[in-house]
């Protein structure tokens, strides 16, 4: 069975698993079917930005084409740093965007990937987050109005616990398990004496009443050593499907972040 088109990031689902869907324009391949299968991936030579569709020789920031990247609010800094939000300022690149976006409830949450790391996300991205991150479990720990004070809060939280996942050991499914609500309870307390009396007072505490969240991927086994595969380097792929995790679909001899390559015309051919 061969499909075609556009690669955009997995969609998922919740489940027992967590299922994935990878949508190439107007096919979507229900991944979950095709573990132990053989997956031929065929990138053609061209990129397509995800935002306008223009042709663009080289992707940025996981699928825009440069001139999407210098006007979007969604490529802007902020984004990686949402502490830096200037949308006060009256210079955001999209304040209607923004408003949809930025200005909405956004939660902080701990989560176990390669280990314990603090995040925020949207209310409404949540679970969704935790599975691209290749979350084992997690919890939404507070609530504040908007983005700008998540990664106020954020950022505080980052003076005693990571921000980032490694990716490899999320791959190989490598994780020390720890309770998330008694993490929290240590941490909180150094936490909130650095915020502002205005910042605590837009904080809804939900760890107590939140229920630690664990999540499942489908895999029949995870690597021992993760090789990766570039698309631009080899841009045909042709190999047996072991796991998906993340936004990574795990091959026998290699893995590949479906969500870099957001954009890539390509041809899938199942086996």
């Amino acid at each position: 069975m061969v499909y075609q088109g556009t690669l955009r990031k997995m969609l998922t689902r919740l489940g027992p698993l967590v299922e994935y869907q990878l949508p190439l324009a107007q096919e979507t391949i229900p991944l979950q079917g095709y573990l132990g299968k053989t997956i031929e991936i065929r990138w053609k030579g061209k990129i397509h930005c995800i935002h306008c569709g223009r042709e663009t020789r080289k992707s940025f920031s996981q699928g825009f084409c440069y001139p999407c990247f210098k006007t979007l609010a969604q490529c802007d800094v902020c984004m990686v740093s949402p502490e830096k939000c200037h949308f006060d300022q009256g210079t955001c690149r999209e304040p209607d965007w923004a408003q949809d976006h930025c200005m909405q409830p956004h939660i902080v949450y701990l989560s176990n990937t390669s280990g314990i790391k603090v995040g925020i996300t949207r209310a409404s991205q949540i679970p969704i987050r935790w599975i691209d991150q290749g979350a084992v479990e997690a919890l939404a720990v507070l609530k504040v109005s908007k983005r700008f004070y998540a990664g106020l809060v954020e950022d505080e939280f980052k003076q005693y616990l990571n921000d980032k996942t490694n990716w490899r050991r999320m791959l190989k499914n490598e994780y020390e398990q720890e309770d998330l609500k008694q993490v929290f309870e240590r941490i909180w307390p150094k936490v909130k004496h650095q915020l502002s009396n205005a910042l605590l007072a837009d904080i809804e505490v939900l760890a107590n009443t939140e229920i630690q969240q664990q999540l499942q991927y489908p895999a029949l086994e995870y690597p021992t050593k993760v090789t990766s595969y570039n698309l631009e380097k080899t841009p045909r792929i042709k190999d047996q499907l072991k796991a998906i995790k993340g936004q990574y679909l795990i091959f026998e001899q290699g893995v590949i972040n479906i969500r870099k390559y957001a954009g890539y015309d390509v041809e899938v051919e199942i086996f």
